[in-house]
């Protein structure tokens, strides 16, 4: 039994005394004891040691106190074990130095056994849940089949993915080839993660925004929605498509149990939408994490009051920054908490 469930009776549409609250990105760069594992191992080093991903996980739980725990891990560790090799430069981010580009370079792509290609991350939720002790939920994730594809595609990075999005409207076949074999990969990974012991996932589409409407459905939300389908009788599935305003009311009636929102999109336009049925997570802008402490505080109640306490997850438009300060952290944690005034 859960001691601290307020996250997962949110997801229910219960009727709560406050909303919970976590951040994503919670467990990382922005904490000291993080950099300090970082300098002692590379990226998916940390992501691969289940030891070490469990202690990055529960770092936050410790230090700012957060109602839910996210596991440390990254969405591109889907790719790899699609076969395709993804690394982590300093200063440039993901790098994938044979970028799928082709129908022949879509034919190599497999599907794996999740079990023996990310068995790593299935050991790291269970010494997680050890770790955890019920005390939080614990969340796991996977990105979007379509911001998987911009990556193995553009190969790093990039502001406008020109080239994935090229690949697709120039060899759609194969695009809708290669985002099939990743949707197929990703429900074994999220059914995987759910008998290993999470509580909820998040579909994390970073990069929808970057489509327009009628390209949105056809490249990246069908694939959601599958994956939707295939998971939400086992688990609370939670959406996010980062710009995605646009799809809001088709995301409230695919079955997810929430839906992410960014901070472009005020809590009123999001329930508006939505049509108030469904659960919303967000929205507060990273960046204004960078306000006073007491200011962030006024910001994070009058947020509250425009989504209303109940269907509400507090959470940040999108993942901490880097330099963000912990005490900032913490009166953003702490000023859900202490709601109402």
């Amino acid at each position: 039994m859960i001691k601290n469930d307020l996250f997962l009776r949110a997801l229910k549409g219960e009727s709560l005394e406050r909303p919970p609250v976590w951040m994503m990105r919670q467990a990382g760069r922005y904490l000291p004891d993080f950099m300090k594992l970082k300098a002692k191992y590379d990226f998916f080093t940390r992501c691969r040691t289940p030891e070490l991903a469990t202690e990055i996980t529960v770092m936050p739980i410790d230090q700012v106190g957060t109602d839910a725990a996210i596991l440390f891990s990254d969405i591109l560790v889907v790719p790899q074990a699609m076969g395709v090799d993804v690394q982590m430069k300093d200063g440039i981010g993901p790098w994938l130095p044979s970028p799928v580009r082709t129908k022949a370079a879509v034919d190599k792509v497999v599907v794996p056994d999740v079990q023996q290609e990310l068995g790593y991350v299935l050991d790291a939720i269970k010494l997680t849940k050890i770790t955890l002790d019920n005390r939080v939920p614990l969340i796991g994730f996977a990105g979007s089949p379509w911001t998987i594809l911009c990556y193995m595609v553009q190969g790093q990075g990039s502001k406008n993915f020109d080239k994935a999005k090229a690949f697709c409207f120039q060899e759609p076949v194969a695009a809708h080839q290669l985002l099939q074999k990743i949707t197929d990969t990703t429900i074994a990974y999220l059914k995987a993660k759910v008998a290993a012991g999470v509580d909820a996932v998040q579909v994390f589409d970073s990069w929808g925004g970057m489509l327009s409407p009628v390209d949105y459905q056809e490249f990246s939300w069908q694939y959601i929605q599958q994956i939707i389908d295939a998971l939400k009788e086992e688990v609370p599935v939670i959406a996010f498509g980062k710009g995605c305003w646009f799809a809001l009311k088709e995301m409230s009636t695919s079955g997810a149990a929430a839906l992410g929102i960014d901070w472009t999109c005020s809590a009123r336009n999001a329930r508006y939408l939505t049509g108030g049925a469904i659960t919303l997570q967000g929205n507060f802008d990273p960046s204004r994490l960078l306000s006073p402490p007491k200011e962030i505080t006024k910001m994070v109640h009058q947020m509250i009051d425009e989504f209303g306490k109940d269907k509400y997850i507090v959470n940040l438009g999108h993942g901490i920054l880097p330099n963000i300060p912990v005490e900032n952290a913490l009166a953003f944690v702490e000023a859900v908490k202490s709601y109402p005034r």
